[in-house]
């Protein structure tokens, strides 16, 4: 008999403060993504990317690592990044450069926000399961953000 995997299914990865931990959590979060049949992951992969980024930068101090944990449920994909960095994340008001990963954050997850935990914080994005959110007109993906082109 085949039967469907338990809920919630949680993947979690500690990842060292180098640039290579970057693409390694990429690759990582699809792996889970396409193991939990998620329909559409390019607006996860790139939050993904994003959170782990800003960790690297500007939350992981020198000897230290970041933790990248994936839930799915059937409801909700949670995307959380946990770092002992100081700090509070946010979107910066001007539309400069830096803080471009939090805004494209905000435009692609359906809520995203940032948790204390000791030391450091976590900041995580969340991603309905059902299509409704692609449909909604309060998001439309893209649409005030200019997303970096890759190679």
């Amino acid at each position: 008999m085949n039967e469907e995997p338990q809920l919630p299914l949680v993947r979690q990865k500690f990842l060292r403060r180098e640039r290579q931990s970057i693409p390694v959590a990429r690759h990582f979060a699809r792996d889970a993504l396409a193991d939990w049949g998620w329909p559409a992951p390019d607006d996860p992969l790139l939050c993904v990317s994003e959170l782990a980024t800003n960790a690297l930068l500007h939350g992981v101090p020198p000897g230290r690592g970041f933790l990248l944990r994936m839930a799915r449920d059937a409801d909700v994909l949670r995307i959380e990044v946990h770092d002992s960095g100081a700090g509070d994340p946010r979107i910066p008001e001007t539309a400069d450069e830096a803080g471009r990963g939090l805004r494209i954050v905000d435009v692609l997850a359906d809520k995203w926000g940032v948790g204390e935990r000791d030391p450091g914080k976590t900041v995580w994005c969340e991603f309905a399961a059902s299509d409704e959110r692609r449909t909604r007109g309060d998001r439309t993906p893209g649409a005030d953000v200019m997303v970096p082109r890759l190679g």
